[in-house]
């Protein structure tokens, strides 16, 4: 086995419990998965940044922009945006090495399972869909290959109408963006959208926001990574 980044040799060690538990081979060596950084610190209990306080001015921002009805509950990210991480994520969305993302299947899973499976039962995940025209340049969406490692239902009744990448604007762009998305049905269970970045959190309250208005009760977001 080797490392998907830096291709050097893993050395799986074999005991009773990585076979009778059916442990997955690792996708990172150790120096690779040492220099990616999990979350840490004080966190805003609504979008995971750093913050001393519950909440912080972000999410305020945002709430007015609802009328103090944040239509997303709270948002959960894993990894920080470091360097390694940046090299990876373009490597995997914009040179199509689609078998990056097995590195973090079992954190992802892990993760979800740890933070997400009480919180409401009956919930689906719906992961945040590309346009026709950004996943006919890519060939396949991220957060739908992050939503299949999952152990929940996944629901795919969302489109999205822009094309224009959202790496590419300004932070000031991002947050005056318009909704690009519509959904096909209504849910009326609560759900969480599943992405691989959580940046200003403007496409993820979109998203939420068309789920509210057609009356979603809860809406919560997981992510791979805080921005």
């Amino acid at each position: 086995m080797h490392c998907v980044w830096c291709d050097q040799v893993i050395i799986q060690e074999m005991s009773w419990s990585n076979i009778f538990f059916l442990q997955k081979p690792k996708n990172l060596c150790d120096k690779c998965e040492n220099k990616l950084e999990i979350l840490s610190g004080n966190r805003c209990k609504r979008c995971s940044r750093a913050s001393e306080a519950d909440e912080c001015n972000d999410c305020l921002w945002w709430a007015k922009q609802f009328n103090g009805q944040d239509p997303l509950e709270a948002s959960y990210s894993i990894f920080t945006y470091n360097s390694l991480m940046h090299d990876l994520v373009a490597k995997w969305k914009y040179r199509g090495d689609y078998h990056l993302a097995n590195a973090f299947q079992q954190i992802f899973k892990e993760t979800f399972v740890k933070h997400f499976t009480n919180l409401h039962k009956g919930a689906v995940t719906i992961p945040i869909p590309l346009s026709a025209e950004r996943f006919s340049d890519r060939k396949f969406n991220q957060a739908k290959v992050l939503a299949d490692f999952l152990p929940l239902k996944q629901i795919n009744i969302m489109n999205r109408i822009d094309s224009e990448k959202q790496s590419k604007k300004t932070r000031k762009e991002r947050l005056s963006t318009k909704n690009p998305f519509s959904i096909t049905e209504k849910v009326n269970k609560p759900v969480i959208l599943v992405d691989d970045i959580y940046t200003t959190g403007t496409t993820l309250r979109h998203a939420a926001s068309v789920l509210k208005e057609n009356g979603c009760p809860h809406i919560y977001a997981y992510t791979l990574i805080r921005g």
